[in-house]
């Protein structure tokens, strides 16, 4: 995809934030031209270009249009929509379907990070199963709802990534990372095989494949970040 910044376009990211992922697949379905910096030492000091657009939440990724930025990552995958409204669309046209949508972003956001943040952070056995028992069910609630976003297609938004499709793919760095340093498989072909399939469309997808790292990338980088060995 060009990144020219013809348009006057730039995206501040790190490779390794699943929300940053985000940004670029929305960017590359709609192919528009940007300019990406990339937020190096996202482990200890922030540069003074995120701090300077983005000074409330200090976090990547941030959309620079002009002399506006536009920051959280369904934030800027919206605008993104609304800003270069040609095909194809990121959010359906129906005011219902585009609400429902909304709903399940949400809930990813709410609702699977929560219960990841959590399973990943428990201090003791009882704690950890307990986190890993609600996973299981935030992932099980989001295979029904790929039944009945998709009506049928490979995407939740159908024949095509949507709103959903990117925020639910930002789950899928953690969770690997999650199933590396547990030996637990979340996404199983026995209890969630709609969103394991749907992962493996996802991922290969022309506007995610050149940004989402592998698992052993996102594994390494956890080591560093948890200072983990």
């Amino acid at each position: 995809m060009a990144q020219d910044g013809s348009s006057g376009l730039k995206l501040i990211g790190t490779w390794s934030s699943p929300y940053a992922i985000r940004a670029r697949t929305a960017l590359h379905l709609k192919s528009v031209a940007y300019d990406y910096v990339e937020e190096k030492d996202v482990l200890s000091a922030k540069s003074d270009l995120l701090l300077k657009h983005n000074p409330i939440h200090k976090k990547v990724p941030v959309l620079v249009h002009g002399d506006r930025s536009v920051c959280e990552s369904l934030n800027i995958v919206q605008y993104v929509d609304e800003a270069w409204p040609s095909p194809p669309s990121i959010l359906p046209s129906d005011p219902y379907d585009r609400s429902i949508a909304r709903f399940w972003a949400q809930y990813i956001d709410e609702q699977c990070f929560s219960a990841i943040t959590a399973t990943a952070g428990a201090k003791d056995d009882e704690g950890r199963m307990a986190a890993a028992a609600n996973l299981g069910s935030c992932l099980a609630v989001l295979e029904e709802g790929f039944k009945k976003c998709s009506k049928g297609g490979d995407f939740f938004g159908g024949d095509n990534i949507g709103l959903v499709d990117i925020a639910c793919g930002s789950l899928l760095g953690p969770l690997w990372v999650i199933q590396r340093f547990s030996g637990v498989q979340f996404l199983r072909e026995d209890s969630t095989p709609s969103l394991v399939r749907w992962s493996e469309r996802f991922c290969g997808h022309d506007a995610v494949k050149p940004y989402m790292p592998t698992v052993d990338e996102f594994v390494e980088f956890a080591k560093k970040k948890f200072n983990v060995q």
